[in-house]
This record gives structure tokens, C-alpha cells and sequence, in this order.
């Protein structure tokens, strides 16, 4: 059974749209498009790009090691996928494991101002005003990202691609130097003229799954 959608901003309940509302709302933040997440695998894949308006960025290759562990999107039948995120997890530059969430947003969404832990939607003013901490390459073009300051379990960098927020989140803090230390390439999943073989794992508990009320299975390594 689907886990029912929750709110991108604060990953709170819904109340779903009425007689009165077309809207479905937030008790803290009002009017939102619904998120879901979805469990790693083929299936939902071709469900959440079927009619995304955002990329659903890949680093591929992916690191050694490492797997593709969730999907999430936030919109309806009406907007269709607004934001996306991929999740991937696997072995850390140091020890234990690490997760990295590729978020792609329309600005004031807030998807990966919640996962970064940051109050506002977006990353802020200024978040940009010193040399970038990374870059990707996203499908093709050079992309700087900014660290922002979020919690201190997690490192948060943050940029823009074709016109929409692009986030990398990662845990713990250190797997930030993925990001900083290796110049990702990341791969649109909407893309059908690609042969990507993905590597599936169990969901990931950063996605949020376990706020949403799923069984978090035990992790593949």
C-alpha cells in the first residue's frame, strides 16, 4: 500500500484536498504540492519521470560500491513531478556508510531546504556570494555549487541547472568530500536515450521513509 503523501516542506501530514479546496495543505505551511517516496527499482522509476517538470539527476558512474536506494517526488496529476530527488548510498571516504540525495526544485518548493535542515524554502540571499565549494557536471555542463550551513550531521552544497534548484546532501558531513573532491557527472533520469543498468538497494531512511511509516528493510552493502 502507498504511503500517503506528507508535506515537501516539513514532511508533516496533509490534509487532502475537499468540496471547498482543490489544494492539498499543510497545518504549518499551507498550500503544497504532495510528496511521496518511492522504493528503489525500475518501476518507479518509470513512474516518477512519466511526467516530471525537473530533472532526476544521477551521478553516473556511481562511486564504487555504491547504490541507487529511493525516489521521491512532490506534485499531482495537475502540475506533474515539480521537484525530484535520487537517493544513493554506500560506502563512506572514511568508515561506515554514507547517502547522498540529489534534489532538482522549482524555486520556493522547499524539498531541499527541508533535507538540508534549513528554515526557508530556498537557500537564502548571499548563499552564493564567495567562490563555489564543488562542481558537477549536470548533463553536460559545468555547474558550480555553494556550501550552505545546515545541520551539522550532514554537508549541504547547493546550485542551479537548467533553470531549477539543484541540491547534494549528503551523511554524515564527511560525505561532503564526494561532492567538493570528485566532479560528479550527473545524468538526467528522464533521459530514455540512455542504457543505465542501475544498481538497486534497500530504500534509505533519509529519504524519509521512515517518517512516512514504511518498513525500512536492512541495508544492502
Amino acid at each position: 500500500m502507498r504511503a500517503a503523501p506528507t508535506c515537501p516542506r516539513c514532511f508533516g501530514t496533509l490534509r487532502p484536498p475537499s468540496v471547498w479546496s482543490s489544494a492539498w495543505r499543510c497545518g504549518v505551511h499551507g498550500a503544497v504540492v504532495p510528496f511521496h517516496t518511492r522504493r528503489p527499482s525500475a518501476e518507479a522509476l518509470d513512474l516518477v519521470r512519466k511526467d516530471a517538470r525537473v530533472p532526476f539527476w544521477l551521478p553516473w558512474p556511481l562511486p564504487p560500491g555504491w547504490l541507487v536506494t529511493g525516489f521521491g517526488d512532490a506534485g499531482d496529476e495537475r502540475s506533474g513531478a515539480r521537484a525530484g530527488v535520487v537517493a544513493c548510498s554506500g560506502p563512506s571516504v572514511t568508515q561506515g556508510p554514507a547517502d547522498l540525495l540529489i534534489v532538482a526544485e522549482e524555486p520556493g518548493l522547499g524539498l531541499g531546504a527541508a533535507y538540508a535542515g534549513l528554515p526557508g524554502p530556498d537557500p537564502g540571499p548571499g548563499f552564493d556570494a564567495g567562490p563555489p565549494g564543488a562542481k558537477v557536471d549536470a548533463r553536460g555542463h559545468p555547474t558550480a555549487l555553494w556550501w550552505v550551513e545546515g545541520r551539522p550531521d550532514r554537508a549541504v552544497y547547493v546550485g542551479e541547472a537548467m533553470g531549477d534548484w539543484l541540491w547534494i546532501i549528503g551523511w554524515p558531513a564527511e560525505a561532503g568530500c564526494l561532492v567538493a573532491l570528485t566532479q560528479l557527472s550527473l545524468r538526467d533520469l528522464r533521459e530514455h536515450d540512455q542504457e543505465l543498468d542501475l544498481p538497486f538497494g534497500a530504500v534509505t531512511p533519509r529519504l524519509g521513509a521512515e517518517i512516512q511509516g514504511l518498513r525500512t528493510l536492512p541495508r544492502l552493502r
